[in-house]
């Protein structure tokens, strides 16, 4: 009972005594000094924990904008070497389409110059054949005349026909009749009525020159009628050529009118393609610069 009596005693003046320690300066200090350094390692862990993540950021951004950049200098090359292809083919299908221009251009001068020159032969042999129809009619109808003694008034029609067949065709007749006969017919014009007996019976009759006149008359219409052939298969032959000519110029015409279009179709698209190429270039030369600063800013302060 007594040395329980003397632990308690002990005990509570151990107690008493440590309440006094508590409440002594250099306690008060010691604790003091013991929370600020409890708080200084907290604060030193959340330091190395915000490094850490600062590192990691500046690691990260350093590793993404160097490949950004390296990207972006290696699209610039690609597409200052696009914009120098599509300057070159730009260039070459101008001048290409102006070269395929110029031919249509030439082809069609042709094609019009070549219907123009068909259209006034066409007018031409209409008007010649026209006048040597109207020649061979007027030859006709003297043979007629001559060949059925007719006198009066068919002799009077006779015979302007034939000066109006001598007045169109002087050169042609000319060089078709020896001097002599041009001269014969030359006079039979001026007194027809002298290449028939005087006094008809029956019928009027030739005089003996009518037989020589009707010969020179006969020989005319046979030429005129033989070089009316020629000339109407000559110019079945002219159409026929420049329908040919016609219908190929038509092909070049419409080859190369299509060429044109092909090559403004790959233009269009080539200077759509090129003026893209200069946008995205300028982009890209911007966006450059901007990581380039980007980076050398992250470097200086990921050094601090």
């Amino acid at each position: 009972m007594r040395v329980l009596a003397c632990t308690t005693l002990f005990q509570l003046s151990l107690a008493a005594r440590s309440d006094a320690d508590k409440n002594r300066p250099v306690t008060k200090v010691i604790n003091l000094l013991k929370d600020m350094v409890k708080q200084l390692e907290k604060e030193a862990e959340e330091d190395e924990e915000v490094y850490n993540k600062v590192a990691c950021w500046c690691q990260t951004n350093d590793k993404d904008k160097t490949r950004s950049i390296a990207d972006a200098e290696d699209r610039i090359n690609k597409l200052v070497n696009k914009i120098e292809e599509e300057t070159a083919s730009s260039s070459r299908l101008n001048t290409e389409i102006k070269n395929l221009e110029v031919e249509v251009e030439k082809n069609q001068a042709s094609l019009d110059k070549a219907t123009a020159n068909r259209k006034k032969e066409l007018a031409e042999f209409n008007e010649d054949e026209k006048d040597t129809l109207q020649s061979i009619s007027a030859l006709k109808s003297a043979v007629t005349v001559l060949s059925k003694h007719n006198g009066g008034a068919a002799l009077l029609d006779m015979q302007a026909a034939l000066r109006s067949t001598m007045r169109t065709h002087h050169d042609k007749i000319g060089d078709m009749l020896s001097p002599h006969e041009f001269k014969t017919v030359t006079g039979f014009l001026q007194s027809p009525e002298d290449y028939f007996d005087a006094e008809p019976t029956f019928k009027q009759s030739y005089a003996p020159q009518s037989g020589e006149i009707f010969g020179i008359l006969k020989n005319m219409l046979s030429t005129f009628e033989a070089d009316l052939s020629q000339a109407q298969k000559e110019e079945m032959q002219s159409q026929s050529a420049f329908e040919s000519l016609k219908a190929a110029k038509e092909d070049e015409i419409k080859e190369g009118q299509e060429h044109v279009e092909q090559k403004q179709e790959e233009l269009a698209n080539t200077d759509e393609s090129l003026a893209q190429a200069k946008e995205d270039l300028e982009d890209t030369r911007a966006s450059l610069s901007a990581d380039q600063s980007f980076l050398a800013n992250l470097k200086e302060k990921c050094q601090l």
